[in-house]
């Protein structure tokens, strides 16, 4: 029975994360990491805390062309994540030659949506895209127009609904003739979308969509006990062999990037930092699934030979993040012995870190990326906080290792009955 529901709980999720639609989506943000940690650092230099460093930046006129990197780079992060949605989208039927067109035709489909501006002066009025539906604001908009431009594009071209060239001509020329149908077609529809949105007290769709949608969302998924039952989730699904990150990452990716995107902008106008969750606050404290702890016990307490060596196996690649090793070494994978600390422990973390920051002991987290691999303290330091960096270590060094002991006790005990009996 257990194994039966176990591989109904697998097999359920694996169609779910595997859905064309939601890989799409889920490979998309993931593309977008080298793109937030550009912004981020751009953000940390246009407001560098030391005072003679950033006196100096000031002194030679680059300060402000960090802040057009991060307006680029995040503050545009619609814009990338409409084309590359897109571009999965056909990738995923099958349409890898046709993926780039997808992805262009998606940006103008997302532009055609956006209401222009105006940049007036005295002499002049200029017509200008705002930044505020292309950043963050904007992001359930790209993922929508996305998913459907790439949709119907691919809808189009399985009907053959597209102008074919005869044999002689070269193909770049047939493939430009190729996208010309589904192009109009869906920068049309568009439009007149865009014009029937209009008409609406909320003005446009990114209007709509942040209202109706993403708003709330924000607001459920930026709360505390919110964030603390989707990383226990996000365990289970790893608990049942599932990518946890995979999954949850396409739901909640875009409310926690925009909440730490809030902060990044109060922290560059140096005011207080408005939220508390933020993806890189649960990357610090839920730092490689907080599986140091384990390895750590298996290094230096464990009496069983088989814990010893894979604690010694585990633990360079543990202090840089990456757990994998004793995830599967163990394996922690549907075993019951580990099952309450490997899916509860990061969740526990998150509500001590969440009390210690409501009392002041712990700061907030300034919202930019961090790089995946940095090692055990230097990950946390992105986060703008001496606080945060002895805090990670707290709970990597102290509390992690606190938290497996008495379940590592029990199968520690187990392991050194089973080598016993193997050498009678």
């Amino acid at each position: 029975m257990q194994g039966s529901f176990g591989d109904k709980v697998r097999k359920g999720v694996a169609a779910f994360s595997n859905n064309k639609y939601i890989k799409a989506v889920s490979d998309s943000m993931m593309s977008l990491i080298g793109i937030m940690i550009l912004g981020s650092f751009a953000v940390i230099f246009q407001a560098f805390p030391i005072k003679s460093v950033a006196d100096f930046f000031n002194g030679i006129g680059i300060a402000p062309f960090f802040g057009a990197i991060y307006r680029l780079t995040i503050g545009a992060i619609s814009i990338y994540l409409v084309f590359l949605i897109a571009k999965n989208i056909a990738s995923k039927f099958n349409l890898e030659s046709d993926s780039s067109t997808v992805g262009l035709v998606a940006i103008m489909s997302f532009l055609i949506f956006t209401p222009l501006g105006a940049i007036v002066s005295k002499t002049s009025s200029t017509m200008a895209i705002p930044l505020t539906w292309i950043g963050t604001s904007g992001m359930f908009s790209a993922i929508l127009i996305g998913l459907l431009v790439g949709r119907i594009y691919v809808f189009i071209k399985e009907k053959n609904w597209t102008i074919k060239m005869p044999a002689g001509v070269p193909p770049m020329v047939g493939k430009s003739f190729e996208a010309l149908i589904p192009t109009v077609v869906i920068g049309t529809l568009a439009a007149l979308c865009a014009y029937l949105f209009s008409l609406t007290s909320f003005g446009n769709l990114h209007q709509m969509i942040y209202t109706l949608i993403q708003t709330p969302l924000t607001g459920i998924g930026g709360s505390m006990v919110a964030v603390v039952l989707i990383i226990a989730f996000q365990q289970l699904l790893w608990f049942f062999g599932i990518h946890g990150t995979n999954v949850i990452t396409p739901i909640v990716g875009p409310i926690w990037l925009s909440l730490a995107t809030e902060n990044l902008e109060a922290y560059q106008a140096g005011k207080a930092l408005p939220h508390i969750v933020t993806q890189p606050l649960i990357n610090i404290v839920c730092w490689g699934g907080s599986a140091l702890g384990l390895v750590l016990l298996m290094l230096f307490v464990g009496k069983s030979k088989r814990y010893k060596e894979l604690g010694k196996l585990a633990v360079v690649p543990a202090l840089f993040g990456v757990t994998e090793p004793v995830i599967f070494g163990t394996p922690l994978v549907l075993n019951f012995n580990f099952a309450f600390p490997f899916i509860f422990n990061n969740s526990i973390n998150l509500i001590l870190t969440f009390i210690l920051i409501k009392i002041g002991i712990v700061q907030p987290a300034i919202g930019a990326q961090a790089i995946f691999g940095l090692p055990l303290g230097f990950h946390a330091s992105i986060g703008g906080s001496v606080s945060l960096i002895i805090w990670q270590l707290v709970i990597q060094l102290i509390i992690s290792p606190l938290l497996w002991y008495p379940w590592f006790r029990h199968a520690d005990k187990l392991a050194v009955q089973e080598e016993l009996s193997a050498n009678q």
